[in-house]
């Protein structure tokens, strides 16, 4: 039979013209309901296989095809997972030829409606646009993607501290986050590069550390030179644990961006300022020291250099040789030309 039930509710199962088997829920009790969406299925599948049409997909098969092809390559598919679920409530059993600019808008409306700023509206965009992206270009589900706008996002500043205030922060902090700090101040590296340090990818002898590609934002390995403040801090936490460098009471750190840093900021005094903010301090100091923007990139790992360049306003001395070639105009030349010029108008006027 081409129409059974499952408890109360009816499924569909019949051969394609391909001699692939199908068998699908129809998501109803209604019996008439079930046959229209039999035989709705039997004539895609037919029109696919005679006609060579696109297959009619809905969003949550994408979905899950795309997080299965995604899975171990993918570092915030965590937080995808979250996006998707609310995206479901609103795309779920839209087939994929469904999704338009006007549905788009709708789901642009809806989330800005939640009072969410247009960074958070803007990355649920993100996600359906790589999704329906793969539909068109690698499965070959869709004729052409709708195109997809982005809310404008104001630029965000970058947050730094000067050495004053670092210091200020670091005496409130408890000890093994304070180590960490200084060893951010002085490596540059992002919060779970520090927390998940293992002693295997330290040299102190050669003065380098490294962290593999697979732990790297940006896929690919990143040599880190040790300077001497990175290496008293290395020194102090040896012996503390075989395998991690940073641990609290004998036992890995998961956040460093937790309860603790937050309280120690605000008994500093210090506001609007996240751990990654670290990283941004550590490069702005590089910077007022006068480290090139292409040696900044290489030291953190960046893989654009537009990255680095959000910090070249912080110095002009890699500026100053050529600002120094401009001839100077003596303060009679300029006075000279002004005479001249006057004197052209008053002919002219006369």
């Amino acid at each position: 039979m081409s129409l059974y039930k499952r408890g109360k509710i009816w499924w569909v199962k019949f051969t394609a013209p391909n001699g692939q088997f199908v068998r699908r829920s129809a998501k109803t009790t209604d019996r008439r309901l079930a046959q229209e969406f039999h035989d709705r299925l039997r004539s895609e599948s037919w029109r696919v296989v005679q006609l060579g049409a696109k297959p009619r997909v809905t969003w949550q098969e994408a979905v899950l095809r795309w997080m299965s092809e995604k899975q171990g390559c993918k570092r915030s598919l965590d937080k995808d997972v979250l996006l998707f679920r609310w995206l479901h409530t609103y795309l779920g059993d839209s087939y994929l030829d469904e999704i338009n600019r006007e549905c788009i808008a709708a789901i642009t409306q809806r989330k800005l409606a939640e009072g969410v700023k247009p960074g958070t509206v803007n990355r649920h965009l993100a996600l359906v646009r790589a999704v329906l992206r793969c539909a068109e270009r690698e499965w070959d589900w869709l004729e052409k993607a709708p195109y997809i706008r982005f809310l404008p996002e104001p630029k965000r500043r970058v947050r730094w501290l000067n050495r004053e205030e670092a210091e200020k922060v670091l005496a409130e902090l408890p000890e093994h986050l304070a180590e960490m700090m200084r060893f951010t101040l002085a490596t540059g590296l992002r919060e779970k590069n520090v927390t998940q340090l293992k002693w295997s990818q330290v040299d102190s002898i050669r003065r380098c550390a490294w962290i593999h590609a697979d732990e790297a934002k940006g896929k690919k390995a990143i040599a880190v030179p040790l300077n001497q403040d990175a290496l008293t801090v290395l020194s102090r936490q040896e012996g503390s644990c075989p395998t991690y460098v940073f641990t609290y009471k004998g036992m890995p750190v998961g956040r460093a961006n937790n309860h603790a840093w937050r309280k120690a900021l605000k008994r500093a005094g210090i506001s609007d300022f996240r751990w990654h903010d670290l990283r941004h301090t550590w490069a702005s100091w590089h910077i007022q020291q006068g480290t090139p923007l292409h040696v900044l990139q290489e030291l953190g790992g960046w893989s654009d250099a537009s990255m680095v360049r959000k910090y070249a306003h912080l110095s002009a001395n890699h500026l100053m040789e050529y600002a120094d070639q401009l001839p100077g105009v003596s303060q009679g030349t300029i006075l000279g030309t002004n005479e001249k010029g006057l004197a052209g108008i008053n002919r002219l006027t006369l």
